[in-house]
């Protein structure tokens, strides 16, 4: 394995560069691909973006959650085809040319021809997918550009034919009406998006009509109040609340009789109406349901009004009453009549709308649901494409509709049905292209009976899993259970024409469902599919030529339609891709926003349903919305953001992807964007698991600079340590692997990123840390290639693991390790996320846990005290009552407990009561819910229990009280220490988590004066080796000079402690007397107050040391002879001659000395290595 740098040094963006470019060099994606094809299909549908804007943190959100189900479902033996798609028509594109060119009005797009305009649109369709495919590939995301589809595609427009026209002939297409936003400038409908765009205030009107009510022994009228005057000609019905309260009244001054609800009393005119009302309710429609009367002071109700009668709004469903006008005397039979529904608000108005199905989306709907009217074509609209009334309005013929108001408020008061005049100013929407005042006019369409799959619909949900399940259960169920038909024609340019040809009589319609059948029947050629290439096609009527010909008709499909139909038609099925499709339809996965439930997931639903009575998906997740940090939505124009490109760039990808992952917005919440939370990202996930690699990199190097065979991990199979370290670290790796494919099998990626954390924060602050002498080689070479083996395995499982979530990382990490693993696959994500292998150790895994938790609790208590971990303890005693715990603590672990807290002796009690006294607690967190008002009576038994009664639970499993069977997880067991007679506080203290209880001895030993000086003195060498900026495999020399008057008493101290600190910093601590001259120092400190001793520290690089009495007796007492050979020795590099005497097994031959003859050195008996290697010697010679 090559070097690699220091955390601090290392570029996360920098090394994911240099990723993108192997896995270009090797065309990693397209390789992975080849390879899997033979693998089981895993279906992947990727929702469509717009290609007319770059891509933002929500893509980048949404983007990432596929690729790392993607990426998981490929190593995990799936074939995984990814293409990525374009939207392509609609209104984004329109839009956009309408911007560029200065449209305003529909005519003008018809005058530079239909062509033209198209063929505009096409052009900007791709402009911004370089920086998308740029974007999208620097996250590490991995998916086919080159292949991708776009719904502008001839085959897929052909394949969006064949849908529709297998719902006409199912008959779950009509054509009817919709009530929509309407342009009478551009002569269209627009989108709600369109409506959006132009508001503006203005003054308009406000009045409120009588409908006298027919056959009311009191003629009492109904009171209604509207803002658009110009729909009362249309007027068919009233629509009341069925659970609100009306009230009957007498206005006391004029003697007329009104019905009103009761809360909207107050919005009556007190006498005759006012003609100069200034304020009023906002709104739209031509009701405002928001707060509607005048601003003028108004007569206490009671002064004003008698109140004759109440009643319920139920009561008055089916009453007739007086038309206003009589343009609509044929559907007197149906119409004029009381309706009721729960789109009638008591907080504006009078609690009664009236009712013009044309001109307005609740009016029609009610009005169909009360049978007033019926689906279909056979609505009578009497405004026309321009807004001008139609003859069917015999007064206000071919006036404009908002110009007619006047003259209709004038008609209304000469029948004497006006009682309240006045205007108010308001936000209302206006045209962004003619900017003239929309209305809202029922427009021609063509419908998809979704009502009529509704059932199936919420049955076909039912199949599906979703994360979150909630979106599923309640948004999405609510959403299908009040699904309306749906309306899938718009009168533009830019999308897949509708395959309807119609003749002239409407008697003969012909639907295509391929290019094929067109080409058929009207013997024309066709290439693609879009209006000016198809709409001059003519078709000959079937019932002969006197018939003429059918004309497609000019609408084309909801751009939603087509990205509903985008299972079938990406891969041109039917036409191809048959045994493909259908196969592995439902698709296995989707993934979207929370928005798409009204969207892309509700269409893919409706139009698998009703094609094959199934739904489109297996397995969805919802995101929610990415938010600026402020918690407004990010915007271009306030800068409240960081663009995607600049965190890459600061923190790499992968800490990105991690960053969204392991936030709410995966369980469709909302994230407030942190650059802050994605280098938080990088600090507590990447730095570790980098430290952790590089101290593996760092020590299997240092086998071969020590002149070791090349390290070369051990084969798990064969790897069996009896190292409970090692034992431990590979169950939880065991279960890292359960946990995460438990977690991605369900879905679930937002818990993975908290439990990797923990994992690598176990493996660096308890496997390596505990591990270091191993790891190091101080306990031998074999025992240190099997500490070193065992890193390994972890880390390039784990890697494994985590290549779908950090694809870049996991791969920097892998190309070094692969290098000493023959056999190695060229990259990661040619491996497969590794199996649970054999039965995890869950024992000793929660052994460990509570061993850390030992730590922590022994740590708390030298904190509480001011007794630092630098001075020794004499004894611990842990108490805990699970006899296997303590075997494992007193026995496997128990040099990991002494050595970390610093204590001396550990001793195992599992007499609970000896040091502690019991007390149960109910837990109201679990008990409160269930229990409800037994809690208090429970709570209250609960905490008198006995210790006997409490061991008794603890032995059982669970107690009755009060009636409740109560099991371990509901009551709480806490361990109060109790102090040996005799003690204080001082000397004896105790720390418990309500599980295991640590008591600590604090009584002073003399003892342990020496371990804590010399554990002091470890602690000062090792931040002088930091502060010199030296690696843990950098060889030293480490020598002492005290500083004191008595010498003696510190070198007694540390000569009692040299093994210790031997193993503590690798090599002995030495005196500087035996310092060789030709030592080169790299850095000295002086210390002072080490436990009242003052010495220097300093360090050296290794210096060889000579035998001068053996030198000597090599050339026969020749000084000269001797002076030169330990004058050449030392020219020479240190670590090449070492490694020279180590290939040579200790002893090399020296005869390139001019005028010397020839001398065989030996390794330990002419020369030494280092001072400290024959300071060892001397040692165990003695």
């Amino acid at each position: 394995m090559e070097d690699v740098c220091e955390g601090k040094d290392y570029s996360f963006s920098t090394e994911e560069e240099k990723i993108l470019s192997f896995w270009s060099q090797i065309d990693a994606f397209n390789t992975q691909l080849k390879r899997t094809e033979n693998c089981p299909e895993y279906i992947f549908y990727d929702g469509p973006p717009f290609a007319t804007g770059l891509p933002h943190y929500g893509h980048i959100l949404a983007g990432t959650i596929k690729d790392v189900v993607t990426r998981y479902q490929t190593m995990n033996g799936h074939h995984v085809t990814r293409r990525f798609g374009w939207d392509c028509h609609g209104l984004p594109v329109e839009n956009e040319i309408d911007n560029a060119l200065g449209i305003k009005r529909r005519d003008e797009i018809l005058k530079m021809g239909i062509g033209n305009y198209n063929e505009h649109c096409r052009r900007i369709v791709t402009r911004y997918v370089e920086e998308w495919e740029k974007i999208v590939t620097r996250t590490g995301r991995w998916i086919d550009f080159k292949n991708d589809y776009k719904t502008m595609d001839l085959k897929f427009m052909e394949s969006v034919w064949w849908v529709f026209a297998q719902l006409y002939e199912k008959g779950l297409v009509y054509r009817g009406f919709k009530v929509m936003p309407y342009s009478t400038g551009c002569k269209t409908p627009l989108s709600n998006f369109e409506a959006s765009q132009n508001y503006k205030l203005v003054p308009d009107v406000e009045i409120m009509v009588t409908f006298p009510i027919v056959g009311d022994p009191d003629k009492a009228a109904f009171v209604a109040w509207t803002t658009t005057p110009w729909t009362l000609p249309s007027n068919l019905a009233l629509c009341v609340n069925a659970n609100f309260v009306y009230v009957k009244v007498r206005n006391k001054h004029t003697g007329k009789i009104y019905v009103v609800a009761e809360s909207q009393l107050l919005s009556l005119p007190t006498e005759k109406p006012k003609s100069n009302v200034t304020s009023g309710p906002s709104g739209d429609s031509k009701k405002s349901k928001t707060k509607g009367s005048s601003g003028e002071k108004t007569e206490d109700p009671a002064d004003s009004y008698e109140v004759l009668e109440k009643f319920s709004g139920a009561s008055l469903v089916g009453k007739k009453y007086e038309p206003l006008f009589e343009y609509f005397q044929e559907f007197s039979d149906v119409a004029f009549k009381v309706i009721a529904d729960n789109f009638v608000t008591d907080d504006s108005g009078t609690g009664i709308v009236h009712c013009a199905p044309a001109f307005g989306e609740d009016d029609y709907r009610v009005c169909i649901e009360n049978q007033i009217i019926s689906k279909g074509e056979n609505l009578i609209v009497a405004v026309d494409d321009d807004g001008l009334f139609t003859g069917k309005i015999v007064d206000f013929c071919g006036r404009y509709v908002k110009d007619a108001d006047k003259d209709i408020i004038e008609a209304v008061k000469a029948k004497g049905r006006l009682i309240k005049l006045g205007t108010f100013t308001h936000s209302y929407p206006f045209c962004w292209r003619s900017d003239t005042p929309l209305i809202y006019r029922a427009v021609p369409n063509w419908f998809v009976r979704v009502e009529q799959v509704k059932e199936q619909l919420l049955e076909n949900n039912k199949q599906t899993y979703w994360v979150p399940d909630y979106v599923k259960d309640k948004r999405f169920h609510n959403w299908l259970e009040n699904a309306r038909d749906w309306a899938i024609s718009r009168s533009r340019f830019w999308g897949t024409p509708l395959p309807i040809w119609i003749s002239e009589d409407g008697g003969e319609i012909i639907v295509m469902d391929s290019i094929e059948k067109l080409q058929r029947l009207s013997g024309k050629k066709v290439t693609d599919l879009h209006r000016h290439h198809i709409d001059h096609i003519e078709i000959p009527s079937s019932r002969g030529p006197q018939f003429g010909v059918l004309r497609r008709v000019e609408d084309v499909l909801d751009c939603w339609f087509e990205s509903g139909s985008m299972p079938y038609a990406y891969i041109h099925y039917p036409f191809e891709n048959t045994e493909l499709f259908e196969k592995n339809f439902p698709g296995h996965f989707v993934a979207e926003g929370l928005d798409q439930t009204r969207g892309w997931f509700y269409t893919l639903m409706v139009l698998s349903t009703a094609l094959f009575g199934k739904p489109a998906f297996r397995n969805l997740i919802c995101n929610g919305l990415v938010l600026a940090e402020d918690g407004k939505k990010m915007s271009k124009r306030l800068k409240n953001y960081p663009s995607p490109v600049e965190v890459i760039n600061d923190y790499g990808a992968d800490a990105l992807r991690l960053y969204l992952i392991n936030s709410p917005v995966v369980r469709a919440e909302t994230l407030r964007f942190k650059k802050g939370g994605v280098y938080a990202v990088v600090k507590d996930v990447f730095l570790p698991w980098y430290n952790a690699y590089r101290f593996l990199v760092q020590n299997a190097k240092r086998l071969q600079i020590e002149g070791c065979a090349p390290f070369v991990p051990i084969d798990l199979a064969s790897l069996k340590s009896s190292n409970v370290l090692d034992q431990w670290i590979q169950s939880a790796t065991g279960s890292l692997v359960h946990f995460v494919r438990q977690e991605m099998d369900g879905y679930r990626l937002y818990t993975v990123v908290p439990y990797l954390l923990k994992f690598l924060d176990n493996l660096t602050n308890i496997y390596v840390r505990f591990n270091r002498k191993r790891l190091k080689g101080r306990t031998g070479e074999e025992d240190c290639r099997t500490a070193l083996s065992t890193l390994y395995d972890v880390l390039l499982t784990s890697c494994k693991v985590m290549a779908p979530f950090t694809p870049f990382f996991t791969e920097v990490l892998y190309q070094n390790m692969r290098k000493v693993h023959d056999g190695s696959e060229e990259s990661i994500h040619y491996c497969s996320i590794p199996q649970e292998e054999g039965k995890r150790g869950e024992r000793i895994e929660e052994s460990v846990v509570r061993m850390m938790t030992i730590i922590d609790l022994g740590r708390n208590i030298r904190e509480r005290h001011n007794k630092p971990l630098k001075m020794p303890l004499k004894e611990m005693v842990i108490v805990h009552p699970d006899a296997n715990f303590l075997e494992d603590i007193a026995g496997k672990l128990q040099e990991y407990v002494l050595e970390e807290l610093n204590v001396r002796a550990l001793v195992a009690c599992n007499d609970t009561l000896k040091y502690s006294s019991l007390r149960a607690e109910p837990d109201f967190s679990i008990l409160g819910k269930r229990l409800g008002k037994s809690m208090d009576i429970v709570a209250k038994e609960v905490k008198t229990m006995s210790q006997d009664d409490i061991l008794a639970f603890e032995k059982a499993g669970e107690v009755i009280i009060a009636g409740h069977c109560l099991k371990l997880t509901d009551i709480k067991v806490v361990r109060d220490f109790k102090r040996p007679d005799g003690m204080t506080d001082k000397e004896i203290d105790a720390a418990g988590d309500g599980d295991v209880l640590v008591v600590l001895d604090l009584r002073p030993d003399e003892s342990l004066f020496e371990a804590g000086v010399a554990r002091e003195v470890v602690n000062r060498i090792q931040k002088l080796r930091k502060k010199v900026g030296l690696e843990p495999t950098d060889l030293v020399e480490v020598y002492f000079e005290s500083l004191d008057e008595d010498k003696a008493a510190i070198e007694q101290v540390l000569s009692s402690q040299e093994n210790y600190i031997k193993d503590a910093i690798g090599s002995p601590l030495l005196s500087c007397s035996v310092m060789p001259p030709h030592a080169v120092v790299i850095d000295e400190e002086s210390f002072h107050g080490i436990s009242n001793f003052n010495l220097k520290i300093s360090l050296t690089r290794p210096a060889l040391y000579f035998n001068s009495k053996a030198i000597l007796a090599l050339y026969a007492g020749n000084t000269k002879f001797a002076q030169g050979l330990q004058t050449y020795l030392l020219s020479r590099d240190h670590s090449v001659l070492k490694a020279e005497l180590q290939h040579r097994h200790g002893k090399i031959k020296i005869d390139c000395i001019e005028n010397q003859p020839p001398v065989e050195v030996t390794l330990g008996k002419h020369v030494f290595l280092t001072m400290g290697d024959y300071h060892l010697t001397e040692r165990t010679d003695q």
